[in-house]
């Protein structure tokens, strides 16, 4: 417990001759570094058994990087009931980490997606799981499925700290699943694509949580400073501005550039006359 260039295309394979494929041991390899990117978070957990539950589920499934944010109990990682249900994926328990936030829980991680029932008004997309699977297995830095609390889920702001919102199809007449149910039905599809298909990571440099956070807050500012936001009536506007940024994914350049934009819109209103503005 812790707290706190490219290489030459190949030549296309003679006429009538199906192209080669990776050794399946590379593959394999391949698929659970993908895996290994992959974190697990849980915001506010409140039982230690859901908890070593969930670490059985991942475990099972190839999953290690579990991140737990402000849970009930201090001990929620090393507590009895969590070590007895986690069925010997100690491991997972030992190598899980707390935080305050789930900003905080975020920071080093280039895409989130949020697990939730329904879609939430302003915010992301939803995928499928399959969908799901693929951009976050295809995803070169860390990537983050955010779970809410057991008995309410994530809250809207939470969902719009996220990039993607994944749903699990259920039956209308009972959607109830619990934590680890959850998490082990994502964690197979998500063992299943690393397996089946080992998506290419993508050779880009996705800004992480925390830089983009930061990109979002310093353009509320920019936006206050020339007046087009009224932070006492702000409206849905930021949230707005989130879906957007969220939804085209920022690269780390990007964010560089957007931010210049943003310190030369507070220079500007800095030296703006605004006594003919009402």
């Amino acid at each position: 417990m812790t707290t706190t260039s490219a290489p030459a295309p190949a030549p296309p394979p003679p006429r009538g001759q199906a192209p080669a494929q990776a050794p399946a041991g590379a593959a394999q390899l391949i698929g659970q570094a993908a895996l290994a990117r992959v974190r697990i978070v849980l915001v506010e957990p409140s039982h230690p058994g859901n908890v070593g539950a969930v670490a059985r589920a991942m475990r099972v499934m190839g999953l290690t990087g579990l991140r737990l944010v402000k849970p009930r109990l201090a001990n929620m990682l090393t507590h009895r009931d969590a070590r007895a249900l986690a069925a010997g994926a100690d491991e997972v328990l030992d190598a899980g980490q707390v935080f305050d936030t789930l900003p905080q829980a975020l920071a080093d991680c280039s895409l989130c997606v949020a697990v939730s029932a329904a879609e939430r008004a302003f915010g992301p997309p939803a995928l499928t799981p399959e969908s799901a699977a693929v951009e976050l297995l295809a995803e070169p830095t860390q990537s983050a499925l955010v779970f809410g609390t057991e008995r309410n889920g994530l809250s809207i702001e939470e969902v719009g700290m996220c990039q993607r919102l994944c749903s699990i199809p259920t039956s209308d007449e009972h959607s109830s699943l619990n934590l680890a149910q959850a998490v082990q039905v994502l964690g197979y599809v998500l063992r299943r694509s690393a397996v089946n298909e080992v998506p290419a990571a993508a050779g880009v440099s996705y800004a992480n949580h925390a830089d983009t956070e930061g990109f979002l807050a310093h353009l509320e500012r920019s936006l206050v400073a020339i007046r087009y936001l009224d932070p006492e009536n702000p409206k849905k506007l930021m949230p707005r501005f989130r879906r957007l940024f969220g939804r085209t994914r920022l690269e780390a350049e990007e964010i560089h550039m957007l931010r210049g934009i943003c310190k030369l819109m507070e220079e500007t209103a800095a030296r703006a006359d605004w006594s003919d503005r009402k």
